[in-house]
């Protein structure tokens, strides 16, 4: 994150898509999602409930293709996709923050719910998932703004 602020803050060159605010955002996005997948995996906090592998599903899906399109901007191949890149991130990151939203709503309610908890407290690790699942889906929702401004604003 430091070496994309680093290679934005450098004024009057041309930089890559990594330099821009959606870069910088895909970035965080990714690393957030390590973060949960580390606070979920032990113990494993998402298989008492179907809707809670929802929430997996979710941050694997996103994870997956946030690293896909940092490898594709890092490695210069965004050319490689059938259609062009700006339409994929704009998709993307539609789909990700309804994604995201789902997993926002439904992450605290089949975790904290008595009715659906699996027995004792809720641990703040729990707790740490839920708060940084929403930080997630405000960080998508920005890149979502920031992408369909510079693909529509700039077309």
């Amino acid at each position: 994150m430091g070496e994309v602020s680093l290679t934005k803050a450098r004024p009057g060159e041309v930089a890559g898509y990594m330099a821009t605010t959606p870069g910088l955002l895909k970035v965080c996005q990714t690393f957030v999602a390590c973060i949960i997948f580390i606070l979920i995996s032990d113990p494993v906090s998402y298989d008492h409930h179907p809707a809670l592998k929802w929430c997996m599903a979710v941050y694997c899906i996103c994870f997956i293709l946030s690293m896909a399109v940092v490898v594709l901007c890092v490695g210069e191949c965004t050319g490689w996709l059938p259609i062009p890149f700006s339409k994929f991130l704009s998709a993307y990151g539609l789909l990700a923050v309804i994604m995201y939203l789902t997993a926002t709503i439904i992450w605290p309610v089949f975790q904290f719910d008595k009715q659906y908890q699996r027995g004792g407290q809720a641990s703040s690790k729990l707790i740490t998932v839920a708060v940084l699942t929403a930080l997630n889906f405000l960080l998508y929702l920005a890149d979502l703004a920031y992408t369909a401004r510079l693909v529509f604003v700039s077309a």
